[in-house]
């Protein structure tokens, strides 16, 4: 089951990212705050829940100076439950919801760094389609790789 995330889920989300390490999860508190208290934003968060318990994380916001535009700015499955799907799953959802509500793209944003070649290849696989690199952008050797996706 895939859901929106509640309060009571970032205990597990913490540990969903302390075992990705997709970012520490120290900084969770901070950039949830608002989603969880303010009723209008527009920003997603949601999780796959196996046995009761939050497994994986995402995280998307409307790009500002758009009609329809979001991106992904994360998207992580614990270690212990990758290579079952729970990542195309996870990619499905979020594409539904932001087209039933009358999106129209999502493009998603990673490292050009050779350790991130499994991301990249995960986005083709969800039929993404890599759009523009941007050389250096996150620090020198470490550049950004964009993909789109017409919703």
């Amino acid at each position: 089951m895939i859901r929106k995330v509640e309060k009571s889920d970032i205990p597990a989300l913490k540990k969903v990212l302390d075992s990705s390490e997709l970012f520490p999860s120290g900084l969770l508190d901070e950039m949830i705050s608002d989603y969880l208290n303010n009723e209008s934003s527009t920003d997603i968060w949601f999780t796959a829940i196996d046995a009761g318990t939050p497994v994986s994380i995402g995280y998307c916001a409307p790009e500002r100076m758009t009609g329809g535009t979001y991106n992904l700015y994360a998207i992580a499955v614990n270690k212990a439950h990758q290579g079952n799907g729970i990542g195309q799953k996870m990619m499905q959802y979020i594409e539904n919801q932001l087209r039933n509500d009358g999106n129209r793209i999502l493009i998603v944003e990673t490292s050009g760094k050779p350790e991130f070649e499994r991301t990249r290849n995960f986005y083709l696989k969800c039929d993404y389609v890599k759009q523009a690199v941007i050389p250096e952008f996150y620090e020198a050797g470490d550049d950004k790789v964009v993909f789109w996706k017409k919703l």
